[in-house]
């Protein structure tokens, strides 16, 4: 993204990838700063949470049997063809972040604002980022390593904000005592995101979502028997 600004042109798909990264960052990015208190205050209880977690894995399955429909099924078969035919004037780096087959690169610039729509979603307490916007790829006729790469990448400009958006809480008054709480399980977490995501990236090569639909389904559904 910083050498297409120098340049004031996009030369080749990693910098064309990070700027759909942009585009589809938007929707979550307007909307957590808008309602992040109602939706921290209203939705974040363990009811609600458990309901839309079975609500998560009910979108999960749903996503892999819209995807077996004929029109989404040519659209994939379409990107296919796209990318087979050439790399429509971008020039692809060997060593690109986001390793795809190249069907990333037929990713048009309204198609990511849907999937960054999609995103919104998972503001909500039980809702999958990860998962919700793989679905919207899956629907625009992504596979699974492609639909799994983008939503992965797009988790970075959103998690990074809401964290430098929380900073000042931190630093605050309201960080006494648990500054270092904070710093250990951020170690943790990131330990563990790079674990899952190298698990994940490998499993979506040649698996599809239909384990976490059923779990998150069940789960939810459990949850909130027990909570309601």
């Amino acid at each position: 993204m910083l050498r297409s600004l120098r340049r004031r042109r996009i030369q080749d798909a990693d910098e064309r990838l990070a700027w759909l990264l942009v585009i589809a960052t938007i929707p979550a990015g307007l909307t957590g700063l808008a309602f992040e208190h109602q939706l921290r205050t209203v939705f974040a209880k363990p009811f609600a949470a458990a309901c839309f977690l079975a609500v998560n894995g009910a979108i999960l399955l749903a996503g892999e049997r819209v995807r077996r429909r004929a029109e989404v099924r040519e659209l994939a078969r379409a990107r296919d063809r796209a990318t087979d035919a050439g790399d429509g004037g971008t020039q692809r780096n060997p060593a690109s972040a986001a390793g795809s087959s190249g069907a990333l690169d037929t990713l048009a610039g309204r198609e990511a604002l849907g999937i960054g729509v999609a995103q919104v979603l998972a503001l909500l307490a039980g809702i999958s980022r990860s998962g919700i916007t793989m679905v919207a790829g899956l629907v625009r006729g992504l596979d699974h390593d492609d639909a799994a790469r983008f939503a992965f990448l797009l988790a970075t400009p959103i998690i990074l904000a809401a964290g430098v958006y929380k900073l000042p809480d931190l630093l605050g008054h309201n960080g006494n005592g648990i500054r270092g709480q904070v710093v250990v399980g951020s170690l943790v977490a990131a330990a563990a995101a790079y674990v899952s995501v190298r698990f994940l990236v490998r499993y979506f090569t040649s698996r599809d979502l239909t384990p976490f639909g059923v779990y998150c389904l069940l789960l939810g559904l459990a949850l909130a028997i027990h909570f309601g």
